[in-house]
């Protein structure tokens, strides 16, 4: 009797002793696993991927038309010109940007829904190449950027006068079609990867101020020259609720999401101005008509500075 007393006391013993190192492991690993995920790279500030966006953006989509100008001779008229090479090497940057950026996302983004949006931007900024890179091109020729297509004096001069309906399909393709299938796919890329940047409150450096602000002025450019502001507003619009939902749940904005919503604040405030700016214009009133007025910075540079 003794010696089964003894025994189950050594059997309970060693039952404690595992149960107690399971616990012990079982602790560790979830310590482990709290630490990695607080030093995951998707918590912390994608310095290299908002870098790379900012300065690709001035460089080759902002500096591209103004390379295009003043290299171009260098480059025959009937060949891409350096301006469609940055073109081009920013339609590939930005991509692989984009699926970067997914793929760091917190709330994990689905394959496909990655791939859609990449496939149809990159689609959108091609067909956007190419119309881009004519309408260049008629530059040289005299065409005037404060015009449309149909008033502008060397298309009054085109025989047959149904030529003019190409280069208003081209027009269309440039402008509308390309623009839109490019950034609707972009800005919704931002929001997905916003919607997933929340947690705990969290201290934000200079630096990502400072990157915001440049970016905020590539934004407006981007949404002025493209003729976006729907697209824009829609995504900003998203933004505002998501932020007041998220805060009700107990969450606030990382840095990644104060950086993308505090440089679109800044880009609307841009906008206004420069709309503010150019609302007595009557020349300008006349190619942009309606209710949405937001002229193009190369019209006013057409307009002012080159005519």
């Amino acid at each position: 009797m003794k010696h089964r007393g003894h025994s189950e006391s050594r059997k309970d013993k060693s039952e404690t002793i595992v149960s107690a190192e399971g616990s012990a492991r079982q602790e560790s690993s979830v310590s482990r696993a709290t630490a990695s995920h607080a030093a995951s790279p998707s918590h912390s500030f994608h310095f290299d991927i908002w870098f790379v966006f900012t300065l690709e953006n001035w460089l080759l989509d902002f500096g591209r038309p103004i390379f295009g100008l003043y290299v171009s001779k260098f480059f025959p008229l009937s060949r891409p010109g350096f301006g469609d090479y940055c073109h081009m090497a920013y339609n590939i940057i930005t991509a692989l940007c984009l699926l970067q950026l997914m793929a760091r996302s917190q709330r994990p983004v689905p394959k496909m829904l990655q791939y859609l949006l990449v496939t149809f931007f990159v689609m959108g900024a091609s067909i956007h190449l190419v119309g881009d890179s004519v309408q260049h091109r008629l530059i040289h020729s005299g065409y005037l950027l404060h015009l449309s297509v149909r008033d502008n004096p060397i298309m009054k001069q085109l025989k047959p006068a149904s030529l003019v309906e190409s280069f208003e399909l081209l027009d269309f393709y440039d402008e509308h079609l390309g623009h839109m299938m490019w950034y609707a796919p972009l800005f919704a890329a931002y929001l997905v990867y916003f919607y997933g940047s929340f947690g705990k409150s969290c201290s934000t450096g200079f630096g990502v101020w400072l990157l915001a602000i440049f970016g905020a002025g590539f934004e407006w450019y981007l949404v002025t020259e493209g003729q976006i502001f729907t697209i824009f507003i829609l995504m900003f619009a998203c933004m505002v609720p998501i932020v007041a939902i998220r805060a009700q749940q107990g969450l606030a904005m990382d840095s990644n999401a104060k950086f993308l919503f505090f440089r679109s604040a800044l880009t609307l405030v841009l906008v206004v101005v420069w709309v503010a700016y150019l609302w007595n214009d009557d020349t300008l009133r006349k190619k942009y008509p309606g209710w949405l007025y937001i002229p193009e910075p190369w019209a006013y540079v057409s307009l002012y500075w080159m005519h």
